[in-house]
């Protein structure tokens, strides 16, 4: 995400995120379906544009791949958008594997070379590998609220990071319009 350009548009852009932080995390099973939905919308878009993409193959294979993706794309995009609850328990056991397997490749880069902030790497790599294990195993009861709670986690530190970015000029509002 690109910061904004002045201090007090980088300040409302914080509050708008952690308000939606908020949001999600108050309503984290509607936030939880709203991210199905939109992730079918992007999937049947991609798969469309894939489809569409048949006339520019050069050979038989090349189509046929591209046209075995698109129609899985939509398929599976159209199957988020008319099933969003069950999708969204799909989902939440899809994402803790994702995240399992991360932390595994996170421990396992942390373990395989002498990297800067290796330490880092590690506690990452077990954090991100526990939570992934965790979805995992209370599957499908955690499907209600999972998504939805992480996806305020992601806007909550979106916020944060933008505050706090080396680029950032750590000034309030008030004192970043009258430094003007």
């Amino acid at each position: 995400m690109t910061a904004p350009a002045t201090p007090i548009l980088r300040w409302i852009t914080a509050a708008l995120l952690l308000a939606g932080a908020a949001l999600a995390l108050v309503l984290p099973f509607a936030s939880a379906t709203f991210l199905t939905l939109m992730l079918g919308s992007a999937s049947v878009v991609a798969g469309l544009s894939q489809l569409l993409r048949l006339t520019g193959a050069e050979d038989f294979k090349a189509k046929l791949f591209r046209a075995l993706s698109g129609f899985l794309y939509v398929a599976g995009g159209l199957w988020c958008l008319v099933s969003p609850i069950t999708s969204t328990v799909s989902l939440t056991l899809f994402v803790g594997a994702m995240l399992a397997f991360q932390g595994v490749m996170e421990l396992a880069v942390a373990a395989s070379s002498a990297i800067p902030a290796r330490t880092l790497v590690l506690v990452d790599g077990l954090v991100t590998t526990l939570l992934g294990g965790l979805l995992i195993a209370h599957w499908p009861s955690d499907s209600i609220w999972a998504l939805g709670t992480l996806f305020a986690s992601g806007l909550a530190l979106a916020a944060v990071n933008l505050l706090t970015s080396p680029g950032a000029r750590m000034a309030s509002p008030e004192s970043s319009s009258t430094a003007a």
